[in-house]
């Protein structure tokens, strides 16, 4: 009797772990319908969210860049070259903006370095590098912000290194321009701006 109830305990364990099997089975089964008909809802009503707000979003995109305008003067070399003296160097930035196509305006950052004056003068080098640059759903001082600030900090590293090159080959020292805060001045020429126009009325 012992060997047949020996025998007998396997099948009713073994029937046992089948249904416990056939029940897993079953969960997994539903568990894996209901989180894939979950996240084919949750991925298709973001997806339209995603989708619009990617119409409505602000975009700024730079299409192209390039050098506008290159001029270098070293009239008293070389001469100016046995200088030893530190001549005095004046800089001048600015930005302005040109509307192309619909939604696009070209942006020109002007750098002016000068070395010197008359019969002393050692260099003088004018560079206006531009970009082409695509706005689009900005409200319009969104968009004053993006191409007076934005786009011209974009610009400086490639014409300072512009400049820097010119005046190396000019055969001097390279000229390595300061960073330029072009925050201040936006609200420099903002405020000369309402100046002119107080002024006016």
């Amino acid at each position: 009797m012992s060997d047949s109830n020996d025998k007998d305990a396997p099948k009713e364990e073994d029937a046992a772990n089948a249904d416990e099997a056939k029940a897993e089975n079953g969960a997994t089964n539903g568990g894996g319908a209901a989180a894939a008909a979950a996240a084919a809802t949750a991925a298709a009503q973001p997806a339209g969210a995603a989708g619009q707000g990617a119409q409505t979003a602000p975009r700024f995109q730079a299409l192209a860049q390039y050098i506008k305008d290159l001029s270098v003067e070293n009239p008293n070399a070389p001469d100016s070259f046995r200088n030893k003296t530190q001549p005095k160097i004046d800089i001048n930035v600015s930005v302005g903006v040109n509307p192309k196509a619909e939604g696009t305006h070209e942006v020109v950052l002007k750098l002016e370095a000068k070395a010197g004056a008359g019969k002393d003068m050692l260099f003088a080098v004018e560079l206006a590098y531009a970009g082409l640059f695509r706005l689009a759903n900005m409200t319009q001082e969104q968009g004053q912000v993006a191409l007076m600030i934005e786009a011209p900090r974009l610009l400086f590293p490639f014409a300072r290194e512009i400049l820097a090159n010119a005046t190396r080959q000019a055969g001097f020292p390279p000229l390595m321009l300061d960073p330029v805060d072009f925050l201040a001045l936006y609200r420099q020429r903002a405020m000369q701006q309402q100046q002119g126009r107080q002024a006016a009325s």
